[in-house]
């Protein structure tokens, strides 16, 4: 048995040549509608953001998941702008983003877009979080709390006995560079499948970007070197601490982060409510647009709590029918 592993870790290695390469030189790519979308170089690395426009020193932040990008807010990004600035970014390793070799925890993530925030001006920020992005929400809140106002947390992935084997067996050298050059595109469809409870959303467009997206130069490496980094069992403790009010959107029909997830957040956060969807996945933003819309600016707008009491969780008692397919929306990956 032990001589069969070997030899299945040897094939492996020699498969893969034991590493991914991340991205050696920057890709050109056109960032999109002028002012609008853009480039900033922060510490090096290219990010790729999308900015509602203006002055303000206060802005929404919204972070995608993992191995998405930008556009998994195309259904939200106009409605949260009313009123508001509003910046979407590629983070570091995914979307049309910089690639490069180094850390890709949340702890790191959330300084370099600490970095981006500084040099665009913005003082004050309220965070949104969908899956693994939350992680970096969270870290950014607990981080800098004076400079992190509310914060938004969907379908989260947070905590260490969230992640699967094979997230775990990418923490052990050789191992998961070999496991991610091997099985990291394959199953896009069913990992899609898992991601929504509608599959009117999984259209061929999707998969097709999706699968583009995996063969951007370093995407592999990056996305290696980000479940390598996530580790969460030395933060997760840390929780109880966050003194944000803090909205938790979840779908009841969520196959990757089960609403039992957004409960024990829901118990742990001294300043949360929770609204779980029905007839929703994954992606509560893209398959209930228009109530997630609303939710999240009417929660934005409210006035602080007098009080610091933790809210009651809210769960919609009746099913509400989920948003139609539109074209303009993208999901690339999960969580």
């Amino acid at each position: 048995m032990r001589c069969g592993l070997a030899l299945a870790w040897c094939a492996l290695q020699v498969a893969t040549g034991g590493c991914l390469a991340f991205q050696q030189q920057r890709v050109e790519h056109l960032a999109g509608e002028p002012g609008i979308y853009q480039f900033v170089d922060v510490d090096g690395v290219r990010l790729h953001i999308r900015d509602s426009g203006g002055d303000r020193r206060e802005a929404v932040l919204l972070i995608h998941g993992y191995a998405s990008s930008l556009t998994t807010w195309n259904a939200n990004f106009a409605a949260w702008s009313v009123g508001q600035r509003v910046i979407g970014v590629d983070l570091k390793g995914f979307g049309e983003s910089d690639k490069p070799a180094g850390d890709y925890s949340p702890d790191a993530h959330a300084a370099l877009l600490f970095k981006l925030l500084d040099q665009l001006g913005v003082e004050r920020v309220h965070v949104v979080g969908h899956s693994w992005g939350c992680s970096i929400a969270l870290a950014m809140a607990l981080e800098q709390p004076a400079r992190v106002g509310r914060v938004v947390l969907m379908s989260a992935w947070v905590y260490e006995d969230q992640l699967p084997l094979f997230m775990r067996l990418s923490r052990v050298p050789g191992v998961g560079e070999a496991l991610y050059a091997l099985y990291y595109r394959e199953q896009t469809e069913v990992r899609l499948e898992g991601a929504f409870y509608d599959d009117r959303y999984i259209s061929e467009g999707l998969i097709d970007a999706v699968k583009a997206a995996y063969d951007r130069p370093g995407a592999v490496a990056a996305a290696h070197a980000t479940a390598r980094d996530q580790i969460f069992s030395s933060v997760e403790a840390h929780y109880p601490e966050l003194a944000n009010e803090t909205l938790l959107i979840w779908g009841r029909e969520d196959r990757t982060s089960g609403v039992e997830v957004g409960e024990r957040l829901d118990g742990e956060l001294r300043h949360a409510r929770l609204v779980v969807l029905p007839r929703v996945g994954h992606f509560p933003m893209i398959e209930c647009a228009t109530k997630v819309n609303r939710l999240v600016a009417d929660f934005l707008d409210e006035r602080p709590a007098v009080e610091a009491s933790p809210a009651p969780a809210i769960v919609t008692p009746t099913a509400q029918p989920t948003e139609q397919p539109a074209s303009s929306r993208s999901a690339e990956g999960q969580p």
